[in-house]
């Protein structure tokens, strides 16, 4: 298999070096080039073959990492782009600016007091998103993953749904969630993979196009019908409680799968308190967060579906759950909505019905 050629934009010398490096050392990877800007980098694109992959600053003089991805658009549409943003709010909103606008995924950079940090945050952080951004366009047809056969049941009585995701999430779940009906009689509890402030701001613009309520979650809230809740970055959520008693509480036990907060983890308490009456749904993401919890789920009797791989940015998170066999069904992403809808409707007539 061919190496997946990165292209390194940065209006930092420091952080060119220091990715540029990393990628030269990497035997899956090969630097395509680097810019200095977002300008240098189109003229680039429009000169030279296109890579496989684009790490882009969001920051950055001349042509700022927005501007320059809505330009790469237009000529590039499914060319992946990994963000790198700050820490800062002003870094987040433009993050999240840039994820609508069709970036793949983003780090966050740390505050990295040394080169020896910043190195191992690069090999740690930014060189796996690489390899799962890049790794679809230069992996051979006959290496795509079949899922295994889906696992159809019996629809039952749906009381919650759950809601795993990582990279390419933000754009996922703005697909998604806006399309839930306003009166969804259950509530609905996401963990996205993002660190703090990021998931703070990712609620407050989902609550600005969607239908039900949206916020993120604080510890000791009770669980509501109708509300969409989104697990706080750098925090496990679970539900404490049964029947009408349910809680949000945190878990600040250690990360699983490099992940805190944990899709398993949410999960797990999930399967705990609804048994049964667990949707779970798991979207694009890179890694195998999620796949553990739906074991939980399916021994409970819940239920599960997830993204395809065709419309997943990465078909890692919801891969692992489909070829498990834990999959109830496996939909793009634009049949994701509708299909809970329905589930949540169907199981509410059944339970009409069978009341006394």
């Amino acid at each position: 298999m061919r190496k997946i050629r990165v292209l390194v934009v940065d209006d930092s010398a420091t952080i060119r070096r220091i990715v540029s490096d990393a990628i030269g050392a990497s035997a899956d990877l090969e630097l395509a080039g680097t810019a200095a800007n977002g300008q240098l980098a189109l003229d680039r694109l429009r000169r030279e073959p296109s890579p496989d992959v684009v790490t882009l600053d969001v920051e950055m003089p001349v042509l700022d990492g927005i501007s320059t991805l809505k330009e790469l658009r237009v000529g590039a549409p499914r060319l992946p782009v990994l963000m790198l943003s700050s820490h800062t709010e002003k870094g987040a909103l433009a993050t999240l600016d840039a994820l609508a606008a069709g970036a793949s995924d983003f780090v966050a950079k740390p505050r990295a007091s040394s080169l020896e940090e910043a190195r191992a945050f690069v090999e740690l952080e930014v060189l796996p998103r690489l390899r799962a951004l890049g790794g679809r366009a230069v992996e051979a047809p006959a290496r795509a993953r079949a899922p295994a056969p889906a696992r159809p049941r019996l629809s039952g009585r749906v009381e919650a749904v759950v809601i795993g995701v990582s990279t390419g999430g933000p754009q996922a779940l703005e697909q998604v969630l806006p399309r839930l009906p306003r009166h969804l009689a259950v509530p609905v509890l996401v963990v996205q993979h993002m660190p703090p402030m990021f998931t703070q701001l990712l609620s407050r613009r989902l609550a600005s196009i969607c239908a039900l309520g949206v916020e993120e979650a604080t510890e000791g809230t009770a669980i509501r019908p109708g509300m969409v809740y989104v697990a706080r970055g750098g925090q496990h959520l679970v539900v404490a409680g049964r029947d009408t008693g349910r809680q949000l509480r945190f878990d600040d036990g250690p990360a699983e799968n490099s992940c805190k907060p944990a899709a398993d983890v949410l999960f797990r308490s999930a399967a705990a308190s609804w048994g049964a009456g667990v949707l779970a749904v798991v979207l694009t993401g890179m890694g195998r967060d999620g796949c553990a919890g739906c074991k939980a789920i399916r021994a409970a009797g819940g239920t599960i579906i997830v993204q395809d791989q065709e419309t997943s940015v990465v078909w890692g998170m919801p891969g692992a759950v489909a070829t498990a066999g834990l999959a109830d069904g496996v939909f793009p992403l634009g049949g994701i909505a509708p299909e809970i809808a329905a589930r949540v409707e169907r199981g509410r007539l059944a339970g009409a019905r069978c009341s006394p």
